[in-house]
């Protein structure tokens, strides 16, 4: 059975590890300066910031996703995006041995829960165009683009795309 749960202190750099290895299947659609930035991103102790809820799924004692929900009007993306006035989720990751089993969906339907109880009325995330697989299921999962919140970290073009979830 699927077990979605907070990360324990002694799981993070396994944690770190996986999220890098997810991500790793896009260094070779993107140029490398970008894929340098998004590794940094994605492998550092971020997920550490005050107020920050780290996410894991558990399956038969093993972990094998974890995405991390920043709390609203937190710098999650280092200056690139003002502080918004909803709660992010960032650095969504499932081990590819464990994808196609609704993981990720499973983290993010737990951060909107999570956003729900604590009264937020949206939840936010930002993405790229080469991680097809993820934007597909967010836009099946409800999540509408907006624009005004898009970024481009490493001056190469890519353009990180913001969504939010309006949430009932």
């Amino acid at each position: 059975m699927l077990i979605i749960r907070e990360a324990l202190e002694n799981e993070l750099e396994q944690i770190r590890t996986q999220r890098v290895s997810a991500y790793e299947e896009h260094a070779k659609f993107i140029p490398e300066g970008h894929w340098r930035a998004l590794k940094q991103a994605i492998s550092s102790d971020a997920d550490g910031q005050m107020g920050v809820e780290l996410l894991v799924a558990e399956l038969e004692g093993l972990v094998i996703g974890s995405v991390a929900l920043f709390p609203a009007k937190s710098d999650a993306y280092k200056g690139f995006v003002d502080m918004l006035d909803y709660p992010e989720m960032r650095m969504l990751a499932v081990d590819h041995e464990a994808r196609g089993r609704g993981v990720a969906e499973a983290l993010i339907k737990e951060c909107i829960h999570r956003t729900k109880v604590n009264g937020a009325k949206s939840i936010g995330l930002h993405t790229a165009d080469f991680m097809k697989t993820a934007m597909r299921l967010y836009e099946r999962m409800g999540f509408e683009r907006l624009p005004q919140f898009d970024f481009e970290p490493a001056g190469d073009g890519i353009i990180v795309k913001a969504y939010r979830l309006s949430i009932d």
